[in-house]
C-alpha cells in the first residue's frame, strides 16, 4: 500500500512541477506559450537589491534566465522555501566550486531527493550540462 502512494505522489510531483511536450501546436498554441512567458517575467525576484540581475543594467543574468523558462519557480524561490529549498539557502549550503556546480548540475539534470527532505525533485533530462552549470552559478551567487 505504501509502493501505491509513493508511486501516485511522485506522478503528483512530477506533474505539479511541469514538463513540456514538444508537439507541433498551432498558432493559438504558440501565442498562449507566448503570452504565458511575458506573465512569467514580471514575477521574476530583481527588486532592491536586484536579485538576479547582473551589472547596474538590470538584465538578468544568464543563469536567470534560464531558470526562467523552465518549471524551476514551480517549486524554488529566492527567499522562501516553497516545495523545494530556497534559492538562497542554496548558496548557503554550498560554496561555489568547481565540484559543487558540477554535482548540482547533475542533481538538476537527474532529480533526486534526500539532501532537503523526501520531497523529490523532477529530473530535467533534456537540459544540457552547460546550461544546467550556468544556472547552479546563478544560484551560488545568491549566497546571503
Amino acid at each position: 500500500m505504501k509502493k501505491v502512494f509513493a508511486v501516485l505522489f511522485i506522478c503528483a510531483v512530477i506533474s505539479a512541477c511541469g514538463g513540456s511536450s514538444k508537439s507541433g501546436g498551432s498558432a493559438d498554441t504558440a501565442k498562449a506559450a507566448d503570452q504565458t512567458a511575458k506573465a512569467q517575467e514580471p514575477n521574476a525576484d530583481t527588486s532592491a537589491n536586484k536579485t538576479g540581475s547582473s551589472g547596474t543594467s538590470g538584465e538578468l543574468a544568464p543563469g536567470a534566465k534560464l531558470m526562467a523558462g523552465l518549471d524551476c519557480t514551480t517549486c524554488h524561490k529566492a527567499d522562501v522555501k516553497v516545495v523545494g529549498p530556497a534559492l538562497k539557502d542554496i548558496a548557503a549550503k554550498y560554496p561555489p566550486t568547481a565540484a559543487n556546480i558540477d554535482t548540482l548540475a547533475n542533481k538538476v539534470i537527474k532529480g533526486g531527493s534526500g539532501h532537503w527532505g523526501n520531497i523529490p525533485m523532477a529530473a530535467h533530462p533534456t537540459l544540457k550540462v552547460d546550461d544546467a552549470k550556468e544556472m547552479v552559478k546563478y544560484i551560488l551567487s545568491l549566497k546571503k
